[in-house]
């Protein structure tokens, strides 16, 4: 949109809402300072793209809040070349990010014409993301076990497939709870197959919908 300053509001952004609140991972930082956000929201909405607030992308389905992307980016403590499945690509904002920090990322949409949209933007800003259109619950089991499993959306337990797609030594961070209300947990895999928890905070997201989720 013209005379709108998307490079200073994305600076902002980060300043106020991002390492104000305690992002401190630098890596985690420059990939929002790099990617261009407003790339991920529908035109009609380009102007609030860097609002503290989650925004919707249509199909009943929001980006997150930059806050809580850049929090569940920073406790995936992701290292470079881990192999990532994101549940929920969305817009493909938080698959920029994870792609800009080095993940071999795999990542399932059940909206076609979400995922299509996704794929153009992370196409046209050069990254190599293995897209698959599908019930995100079932994970996508040819490419695991993974390092790290990264869900955009909410259930109320963590799908079993995607225990079981994640390596020894993994984690996975999710949101968990009531379809209103849920808590951002981190799960750590055991070398013995068990799951550690750590909440993170509170938070907010749209139903995981899919055979071990919600219905639609």
């Amino acid at each position: 949109m013209k005379g709108i300053n998307f490079a200073s509001l994305r600076g902002r952004m980060v300043t106020e809402q991002i390492i104000r609140r305690g992002i401190s991972d630098r890596n985690v930082v420059s990939a929002f300072k790099n990617i261009p956000r407003e790339l991920f929201v529908p035109d009609n909405q380009r102007n609030f793209a860097y609002d503290d607030r989650p925004l919707s992308i249509g199909k009943g389905q929001t980006i997150s809040q930059p806050y809580i992307a850049a929090l569940m980016t920073s406790v995936l403590y992701l290292e470079k070349n881990n192999k990532v499945l994101e549940i929920g690509t969305g817009s493909g904002y938080q698959s920029a990010i994870l792609s800009y920090l080095g993940a071999e990322l795999y990542t399932v949409e059940r909206i076609p014409e979400l995922a299509e949209k996704a794929a153009t933007v992370l196409n046209y800003l050069g990254f190599n993301v293995n897209i698959k259109i599908g019930d995100g619950t079932l994970g996508w089991h040819d490419y695991s076990p993974y390092d790290r499993i990264i869900v955009t959306a909410a259930s109320e337990i963590l799908p079993a497939p995607l225990i079981g797609q994640l390596k020894a030594g993994g984690r996975i961070v999710a949101p968990v709870g009531g379809k209103w209300q849920q808590e951002l947990i981190i799960f750590e895999k055991t070398n013995e197959g068990l799951l550690k928890k750590t909440f993170v905070c509170g938070c907010v997201f749209v139903p995981l919908v899919g055979k071990y989720g919600y219905k639609k």
